[in-house]
């Protein structure tokens, strides 16, 4: 249940402000919202199921101390990648000569393919030794996001806060990253060690935010 719980808390976080909640968005203003959200179950479901699957391959491949570790820094960089954001870049353009399901469906499925939320999956896999639960709770997470989304974006024509939540998402990624870091190093190092790294973690990740903060910003500056 654990899993299962963080996952979809996890996911719904991370796809707030995504470019694939954004192209739900998109598509619920071509397509009726309840084909839209089918479309993005089924393309999730499928997504998640192939990064579930690889994340415990890569566990079985690789000593599970370096796979930790190398989620739990992953975690930090998905809170950056959350600060930074996302944009469509035309995905919901494209013209499909099938039906609305099967259009969006394969959209979603291509945006998300790299996509942040994919790897946090494949993250949470190895983070948690459940993969049903895992993927039952970041397909779940999606739905509820993207729902949130079309609601919030189409029914209502209002905007996400999206600076809010981003922030708070980013936070939540960073501090379990940090924390998945420390789990690991206690098995290995000396306390002292520990902390030092932690310290020089956290202060690159704080400079980290800060510039992708400023940068977004010069580049909205840009954009007016």
């Amino acid at each position: 249940m654990t899993a299962l719980i963080a996952s979809f808390l996890f996911v719904v976080l991370a796809e707030m402000g995504d470019k694939t909640q954004l192209l739900a968005m998109a598509f619920a203003t071509k397509y009726k919202a309840h084909k839209v959200l089918i479309a993005v179950f089924l393309a999730t479901l499928l997504n998640h199921a192939l990064a579930v699957i690889a994340g415990r391959l890569l566990a079985t491949i690789i000593p599970i101390d370096i796979i930790s570790l190398i989620a739990a820094l992953s975690f930090i960089v998905f809170g950056l990648w959350t600060i930074r954001g996302d944009k469509l870049e035309g995905e919901d353009k494209k013209e499909s000569r099938f039906g609305p399901i099967v259009t969006v469906g394969i959209a979603f499925f291509l945006a998300e393919i790299g996509d942040k939320t994919q790897l946090a999956t494949i993250s949470l896999a190895v983070e948690y030794n459940n993969l049903f639960n895992v993927l039952m709770g970041t397909t779940l997470g999606m739905i509820v996001a993207d729902a949130v989304g079309i609601i919030v974006g189409i029914v209502m024509h209002k905007h996400i806060p999206e600076k809010t939540i981003k922030w708070i998402s980013a936070a939540i990624f960073i501090l379990f990253g940090l924390s998945g870091v420390y789990k690991v190093l206690t098995q290995r190092l000396n306390p002292m060690f520990i902390w030092a790294i932690i310290l020089f973690i956290s202060l690159f990740t704080v400079y980290g935010a800060y510039y992708l903060a400023r940068l977004k910003k010069c580049s909205q500056k840009d954009e007016h």
